[in-house]
């Protein structure tokens, strides 16, 4: 799965974009320069799957109409393919750079070698992306049939429902959809394949400032992974990644307008075409940037055109762009309200504090976009920043000299949109601002570089700009560096359960899902599941858990209120509370217990969790027993496991070592050493719970039992369960060490380690729970054990 999704999903990618390109390049009289076939090929297949999925009959042909279309531009472009490939041969450099990109933009997962993404543990938008891209492709922008008693209807219909863009997401589901892959797994080299086609325009654009060869593929290779680029790419932002793309394309053919602007209408389709996909990608938002190539070409129509031609051109471009983005045409009430409340809205996301403008510059030598860097680290940042402004001021003067005009326009207009939109939005947006930006301002730094290059005293003038291309690189690739080294990937296995989970029980549902993770609206996509602690939670259980994000309990909740749900999905995790007797064990595996409600089986008239001690227990069960019951009603209690906990409290570790609400932040190298009492010999399994990203090793009186990488949940508030790790121990006192492991290059060694549990319990525990029943009459005779809650029924049936 890791080489279909990261190696040969890219290269049809560039198959059916390329031959998107060579159609549309065909269709509008073969002017297009190669390096914006790919590009303009997306914005073409953009088009078509919005169509498709709007048409809703025709989503499920959507592949195959993309594929469709790659191939006729194949059949119409073959003399120009052909041309373009021994240009490649003899240039190298575009293909080189574009490759490069896509290579750092997918480091983490590349360099993990597992299929995976790393947007984990930051936000949750891209599970939306991966839920809204499957159903789109299997349902269309059809959404009347949604139940919304649960959560996946819920989340589809209040974002895709509601006129969220989501021009991004059909050329995703479709492409991958063609090749049969898990969309989870294809979602992060599709970010990094649209950053990657970036590369084509600014290549387009670097050339335009006079930059060559190394100097060239220097420039646009720093231009489309500037830090604040990079880090939103980690986070799978994929409609700003895509408008990226979009906006330097709509850049590169306005410095060559001259090629296509006048001589025929047909001209104007590329330009419209891109355009019209930054619109179903970003939303109308994207028309605030696209208003800096639009005044650049009036600009040059009323200077160079006779008012027929213009008014051809004119008429062509607005036909294609009406028709291209016909969705967000035709519901532009719904699709202003998004604009508007992504806009205003006060809820910042994952950001602390507003983003510094000068982040767009590409530099930023701290692990993470939101935090200042410290130190040298910080002086470092503040020079970097002062080289990178001083070189655009150069470039700019270097663009008028040159007398490069469109260029000039388009750079200066797209940095006072950045200035007007970040002025009008909230922090959100206008942190969305500065990621669109950065790439404008990192090329404009790059052309005080060609200034130096074209000065008259050769020698001397290159040296400096060796000097300065050092700098602008070097602090870019550093920066992302760091954020590379900080990335929080998503578990492969645990998610690799899940979907076994969905295709063992499709069908079977509604599922109630009592763990924080919201890539599960995807994975178990064919249980239509409710998240309590999800953005949107079933109206009926909201109270299951404190709040978005919270841990789920379902004491909580009268048991009647899950009548509704035939499955629940759990964690594995001894010390959370058992479902209620009326579901028994269906499924376990490493990570997931699957308990469905047995036929007939009537819910509890009331259920009470228990604390505190057995005699303690007891007075409860006898006083519940009372008030709640009748003598021939009958209680069930569901016994509690052994749990022998390891005391973290009473733990030695490095004073460096801080905490994260409960949990024990180990945040640099150093070891962890706990003693644990254990009442009998025997097997027992340990249980780690915590966000855990770098390895850890745990160790039992100087024995390692296991390295622990890469467990996480999706919330920091709910802390991930570790599957069990067993040991043969003797009864006694032992000695537990876990063991954060020093610097490596690995990706998601700088990230998350948080320790918030060690327990232990006996490896022969039955994972259903032992349940003892008894009349409310004689309720005595079920105390002296622990229970995690006891309930009342009328009857019950046999439990197996």
């Amino acid at each position: 799965m890791f080489v279909a999704t990261a190696l040969l999903y890219p290269c049809a990618l560039v198959a059916l974009c390329l031959g998107a390109g060579l159609a549309v390049d065909r269709l509008s009289g073969a002017f297009l320069p190669g390096c914006l076939l790919v590009s303009v090929g997306a914005a073409a297949l953009i088009a078509l799957s919005q169509l498709s999925t709007y048409i809703y009959p025709l989503a499920p042909a959507t592949p195959y109409l993309m594929l469709a279309l790659a191939l006729a531009g194949a059949a119409l472009g073959w003399g120009r393919a052909g041309s373009l490939a021994r240009s490649c041969a003899r240039h190298p450099w575009p293909v080189l750079v574009s490759v490069l990109a896509y290579a750092i933009a997918l480091a983490p997962v590349l360099a993990a070698g597992r299929p995976s993404f790393s947007s984990y543990m930051a936000l949750a938008d891209s599970a939306v992306h991966m839920l809204g891209a499957d159903f789109l492709i299997r349902h269309g922008q059809h959404y009347a049939h949604l139940d919304l008693h649960n959560s996946y209807g819920q989340f589809t219909r209040d974002y895709y429902g509601m006129s969220y863009p989501s021009g991004a997401d059909t050329l995703f589901g479709g492409s991958a959809f063609l090749l049969g892959l898990p969309l989870i797994w294809a979602f992060q080299p599709f970010n990094a394949f649209m950053l990657a086609t970036a590369a084509g325009p600014a290549w387009a654009l670097a050339r335009h400032m006079r930059l060559k060869g190394a100097w060239a593929a220097l420039a646009v290779l720093t231009a489309v992974v500037p830090a604040l680029v990079y880090a939103y790419e980690l986070l799978a932002s994929v409609k700003e990644i895509t408008a990226m793309s979009m906006l330097l394309t709509l850049g590169a053919l306005v410095v060559a307008h001259r090629r296509w602007l006048g001589p025929a209408p047909a001209r104007a389709i590329p330009f419209a075409l891109v355009l019209a996909a930054g619109v179903s990608a970003l939303g109308l938002a994207f028309v605030a940037w696209a208003l800096a190539a639009v005044i650049v070409l009036v600009a040059a129509l009323a200077r160079e055109l006779p008012a027929r031609r213009s008014l051809a051109s004119v008429g062509v471009a607005a036909l294609t762009l009406l028709v291209a983005a016909w969705p967000t045409w035709r519901d532009l009430p719904g699709a202003l309200r998004v604009a508007r409340v992504i806009a205003s809205t006060t809820n910042s996301g994952n950001l602390h504090a507003p983003l510094r403008a000068v982040q767009a510059l590409g530099v930023w030598l701290r692990g993470s976009y939101k935090l200042a860097p410290a130190g040298a680290a910080l002086t470092a940042t503040h020079a970097l920043i002062a080289i990178a402004l001083v070189a655009a001021v150069l470039g700019g003067v270097y663009l008028l000299r040159i007398r490069a005009f469109a260029l000039a326009g388009w750079f200066a207009l797209m940095l006072l949109a950045s200035l007007v939109v970040s002025r009008s939005v909230t922090t959100w947006a206008e942190a969305k601002t500065l990621v669109l930006s950065s790439p404008v301002a990192v090329l404009l730094a790059w052309a005080g570089v060609a200034a130096l290059l074209s000065a008259r005293r050769a020698l001397l003038a290159r040296g400096l700009a060796a000097v300065l291309a050092l700098a602008l690189a070097g602090g870019v690739l550093a920066s992302d560096a760091l954020l590379y080294h900080t990335s929080d990937l998503a578990p492969t296995a645990r998610y690799q359960e899940l979907a076994t989970l969905d295709s063992r029980f499709a069908g079977k549902g509604p599922a109630l899902f009592t763990d924080f993770d919201e890539y599960s609206l995807y994975e178990l996509r064919e249980l239509d599941i409710g998240g309590p602690d999800f953005v949107y939670p079933p109206p009926a259980l909201a109270g299951a858990a404190g709040g978005y994000g919270e841990p789920v309990d379902l004491d909580r909740v009268a048991p009647a209120s899950l009548r509704a749900y035939p499955l629940i999905v759990t964690r594995r995790d001894p010390a959370a509370s058992r479902p209620p007797a009326a579901y028994r064990l269906l499924w376990q595996g490493s990570y997931y217990q699957v308990w469905g409600r047995r036929p007939g089986a009537p819910p509890a008239s009331a259920h009470v969790a228990l604390t505190g001690t057995p005699t303690q227990q007891c007075a409860r069960i006898g006083a519940f027993a009372r008030s709640a019951g009748e003598p021939d009603d009958e209680l069930i209690g569901a016994q509690a496991p052994l749990l022998v906990r390891v005391s973290l409290a009473r733990a030695v570790h490095p004073a460096r070592w801080g905490h994260e609400r409960e949990g024990l932040v180990m945040s640099t190298p150093g070891s962890l050493s706990a003693s644990v009492l254990l009442p009998s010999a025997g097997v027992w399994d340990v249980w780690v719970q915590g966000q855990i990203m770098p390895s850890v090793g745990l160790s039992v009186d100087g024995r390692a039992l296991a390295s622990i990488a890469g467990q996480l949940d999706g919330n920091s508030l709910v802390p991930d369960t570790v599957p069990p790790i067993p040991a043969r121990l003797t009864a006694g006192t032992h000695r537990l060490s876990l063991t954060r492991h020093g610097f490596t290059l690995a990706p998601g060694d700088g990230g998350q380690a948080v320790l918030d549990a060690i327990f232990l319990t006996p490896a022969h525990v039955d994972p259903q729970g032992s349940l003892h029943v008894a009349a409310a009459g004689d309720w005595p005779s079920l105390c002296g054990r622990s229970y995690q809650w006891v309930e009342l029924v009328r009857s019950i049936g046999p439990r197996t």
